[in-house]
C-alpha cells in the first residue's frame, strides 16, 4: 500500500529527506512536549502560574532575538551541521534538567536553562527550512514542505498528550529524559543525511554584521518576500494574538467546558493539514494570489467568535480557518526555496521567524485590554475585517501575485 511512496522518483526514495522527515518528527514531539513537562515541574515546585509564564516566555524570547544570529550561522556552516548542534545541544540541556531540584528558590536556573535552550531554537529553526533546497530537488520541493508540514502539525497535537501520559505514569524527570531522548534521536538520524554541494559566499570571511545586513537587504531586495512578512508579523500579532487569548476565554464562559476550546484547536490542525494535501495536487497558476485569499479565510475564526452561537458552528469554522493556513505554509516556504539563492536562505528564514512570531506576544498582551475598551464583539468583528483588508493591500505589491521576483541577483 505504501511502496509506491518509496517508489524511485517518489518523495520518500530520497534518502536525505527520508531522515530529514522521520527526524523532525522526534524533534517536534520533544519540542511540544517539553512545556507541558516543564510546567508540571515548575507547578509541582510550589511556583505561581507567573513564573512559569515568565519561563515559558524566556524560551520564545531568546530564539526571536537570536533568530538573526542563528541565520547567519546556517548560511556559514552545512545546515545539517547546524541541525545536529542545534537538536545535541537541546538533548543536553533536558537532561541537565532530569538532575535539577525542583523548589522554588531554584527557578532562577530552570528558567537559564529554558533561555538557553530558546537560543538553540533559534539556530534549529532557520536550517530546519533552508536546508529543504539541498536534500530536495526543485520539482519535489512543493510535494516535501507539504508532507513536512503535516507531520509537524501532527506533532504539535501529538506531543503534549505523549508528554502529558508520560508525566501521570512515569513522573516528570523521567519524561524529561525521554523528550532528551527525542532530541538525540532526532539528532542521529541527521548524521545520515547527504546535503550535497551548496554554492558559499566568496565573502565568507566578512564580519558578521555585514553579513546580518546583507541578510536584510536580499529581503528588501524581493519586495514580495517583504511584503509578505510584513503582513504576517501585523496578522499574527493583531488577529491571531487575539484569537489565541479570546478562544478559550469566550468559549469557556459560554459552553462552561474546556473541550469546546481543545476540539476547536485539533479541528484547526486538521483543516491545516487538508488545505497542505490539496494544495500540493492543485497547481495554482498564481500561487501567490492564491495563497494570499486562501489565507484571507482566517478571518471567519475571530468573526465566529464574535458571535459564538453554537459549539458545532464553531467546530466548522475552525476547520475551515484551519484550511487557509496550510496551503499558504506550503507554498510560501517552497517560493523562498525556489527563489532565494541559497546562500541567503537560512538569514531569510531567521528573519521571518523573527518578524512574524516576534510580536506576536505583543498581542496576545494587548488582546485583553482592547477587547475590554472597545468591547468583545465590535473588537472581534473589526480585527475580522482588518485581516481581510491587509491580505487585499499586500496583493498590490509587484511580485506577491506569484511569489516571483522579477529580477534575478547579480
Amino acid at each position: 500500500m505504501f511502496s509506491k511512496f518509496f517508489e524511485p522518483g517518489a518523495l520518500f526514495s530520497y534518502r536525505p529527506y527520508r531522515n530529514l522527515w522521520a527526524s523532525t518528527i522526534f524533534t517536534i514531539l520533544a519540542i511540544s512536549g517539553f512545556p507541558i513537562v516543564l510546567a508540571v515541574a515548575v507547578l509541582d515546585s510550589g511556583a505561581s502560574a507567573t513564573k512559569l509564564g515568565i519561563i515559558l516566555a524566556a524560551r520564545i524570547v531568546a530564539g526571536i532575538l537570536l533568530a538573526p544570529v542563528g541565520g547567519v550561522w546556517t548560511d556559514r556552516l552545512p545546515r545539517k551541521t547546524v541541525l545536529i548542534l542545534a537538536d545535541g545541544f537541546r538533548a543536553i540541556l533536558g537532561t541537565v534538567v532530569v538532575f535539577l531540584p525542583y523548589n522554588s528558590s531554584k527557578i532562577w536556573l530552570l528558567s537559564l536553562i529554558v533561555f538557553v535552550m530558546g537560543a538553540s531554537d533559534a539556530f534549529g529553526g532557520p536550517a530546519s527550512q533552508a536546508i529543504m533546497s539541498s536534500v530536495l530537488p526543485e520539482e519535489k520541493r512543493m510535494e516535501g514542505n507539504t508532507i513536512r508540514g503535516i507531520a509537524y502539525r501532527i506533532g504539535t497535537i501529538v506531543g503534549p498528550g505523549i508528554a502529558g501520559l508520560f508525566v501521570v505514569s512515569l513522573g516528570t524527570r523521567a519524561t524529561f529524559a525521554i523528550m532528551s531522548l527525542c532530541y538525540l534521536i532526532g539528532a542521529g538520524l541527521l548524521f545520515r543525511i547527504e546535503e550535497g554541494p551548496r554554492e558559499i559566499s566568496e565573502n565568507s570571511s566578512i564580519h558578521f554584521f555585514t553579513e546580518l545586513k546583507e541578510g536584510f537587504q536580499i529581503v528588501w531586495l524581493h519586495k514580495w518576500v517583504a511584503a509578505m512578512i510584513a503582513m504576517a508579523t501585523v496578522q499574527l500579532m493583531i488577529v491571531m494574538g487575539t484569537e489565541n487569548v479570546l478562544l478559550p476565554v469566550i468559549t469557556k464562559r459560554v459552553f462552561h467546558t474546556p473541550s469546546v476550546f481543545a476540539t476547536a484547536a485539533v479541528l484547526f490542525s486538521i483543516g491545516a493539514g487538508l488545505s497542505a494535501l490539496f494544495a500540493m495536487r492543485y497547481k495554482a497558476k498564481h500561487r501567490g494570489r492564491y495563497s494570499v485569499l486562501l489565507w484571507g479565510v482566517f478571518s471567519i475564526a475571530p468573526l465566529v467568535l464574535a458571535f459564538p452561537t453554537h459549539r458545532y458552528l464553531i467546530f466548522a469554522c475552525y476547520l475551515i480557518a484551519g484550511f487557509s493556513v496550510g496551503g499558504w505554509e506550503a507554498y510560501w516556504w517552497t517560493a523562498v526555496q525556489d527563489e532565494i539563492p541559497a546562500e541567503f536562505q537560512g538569514r531569510v528564514s531567521s528573519i521571518d521567524y523573527m518578524g512574524s512570531v516576534g510580536l506576536m506576544p505583543v498581542g496576545m498582551a494587548l488582546a485583553g485590554p482592547l477587547s475590554n475598551y472597545f468591547g468583545e464583539k465590535p473588537f472581534l468583528i473589526g480585527v475580522a475585517i482588518f485581516h481581510l483588508l491587509i491580505c487585499l493591500a499586500v496583493l498590490q505589491v509587484p511580485g506577491v501575485r506569484d511569489m516571483k521576483s522579477p529580477h534575478t541577483l547579480q
